[in-house]
């Protein structure tokens, strides 16, 4: 949007929680945040209040909540666009279709939503790192990362692999330690049957390099999960109570690769043009939520399985009490280039 419209003041709705992603945003106006952890409702009113001081000419609502749907209608919009499978999409001043599994991805079922009001070109998802959260994670790899040794002219120098991922040229001069090699792995996911089981992460971090260092990164919650994969492999630096949305995504764009399940550091990669590698266990690529740039690539199970996908989002355990879906993906190939 602001690429066509330079002068438009944007404001977004986000779930808390997801606010760190948009701390210093160079193209919001405001950043309003629903807690629905507690006093959902209550919550809801209130940002509905507040949302309805302003005259909005676009609100844009691209989830298919009922919540989403109070929002979009209540708020005051001289057009208000969505999915018409919003559950209040029929208020709507216009609705476009949504489908999931036709090959489309999610950037193109949401770029759908304000195609007409844009030149129709599919825009590549992209975060904006601020300064001092680069600057948390360079604190972080100065600590950990090691220098990867090659030989020269029977010299040994400390460069950057061949093929690993330089910190673009805009930050070398706030990110010193460019020729560091490291990768990233966020081995957590909300939903278990997303997730590549535990015994599998940690037979991936036993067979990385030793000269990458290893961070695992996601959420507070997420630290046990870390903590064990560090103890088996003996290998590895936790930073999941460390780094936030930004000084991870910062992180990871250095990284030789991330790898990750189908869950949010996958959107996160894309977003900051890094190379990724998304294991994909219950969910398929086809839902439109894999990888989306070139260095990216999706890792799924090779066996035909007539239970997979079991689900959009996916359980809390294998329906089938198998998990074969991930079981059956070893880590040759998540490894493999």
């Amino acid at each position: 949007m602001h690429a066509h419209h330079p002068d438009a003041a944007i404001d977004l709705v986000v779930r808390s929680g997801n606010e760190g992603l948009f701390d210093g945003h160079p193209f919001l106006h405001r950043l309003h945040v629903w807690d629905k952890r507690t006093h959902k409702t209550r919550n809801l009113l209130a940002l509905i209040r507040a949302l309805r001081r302003t005259s909005y000419d676009h609100i844009i609502n691209a989830q298919r909540f009922l919540s989403t749907g109070l929002i979009t209608v209540l708020a005051r919009g001289r057009e208000t666009v969505g999915y018409d499978k919003n559950p209040l999409s029929r208020f709507f001043t216009r609705t476009v279709k949504h489908v999931i599994g036709d090959g489309r991805h999610e950037v193109d079922r949401l770029n759908a939503l304000i195609e007409h009001l844009t030149d129709g070109t599919r825009p590549l998802p992209r975060l904006y790192p601020t300064p001092n959260a680069r600057e948390e994670a360079r604190a972080h790899l100065s600590t950990w990362a090691r220098p990867v040794p090659l030989q020269r002219d029977g010299h040994t120098s400390t460069r950057s692999h061949e093929h690993m991922s330089t910190w673009p040229h805009e930050h070398m001069s706030t990110w010193p330690h460019e020729h560091m090699a490291y990768v990233c792995i966020a081995p957590a996911s909300v939903w278990s049957t997303k997730q590549w089981p535990e015994h599998k992460w940690i037979e991936l971090v036993q067979a990385i390099p030793m000269d990458r260092q290893v961070f695992i990164i996601g959420a507070p919650g997420d630290t046990a999960l870390a903590q064990r994969i560090i103890a088996a492999s003996g290998r590895g630096v936790d930073l999941t109570r460390e780094l936030g949305l930004l000084q991870s995504a910062a992180l990871m764009e250095g990284a030789t690769m991330n790898y990750v399940n189908d869950s949010a550091p996958l959107h996160i990669a894309s977003a900051m043009n890094a190379p990724v590698t998304a294991v994909f266990c219950s969910t398929v690529p086809a839902f439109g939520f894999g990888p989306l740039r070139a260095n990216g690539r999706a890792v799924e199970t090779t066996e035909e399985l007539d239970c997979r996908p079991c689900g959009l989002h996916g359980h809390s355990a294998c329906p089938k009490g198998h998990f074969r879906c991930a079981e059956g993906i070893g880590v040759e190939r998540v490894l493999a280039p």
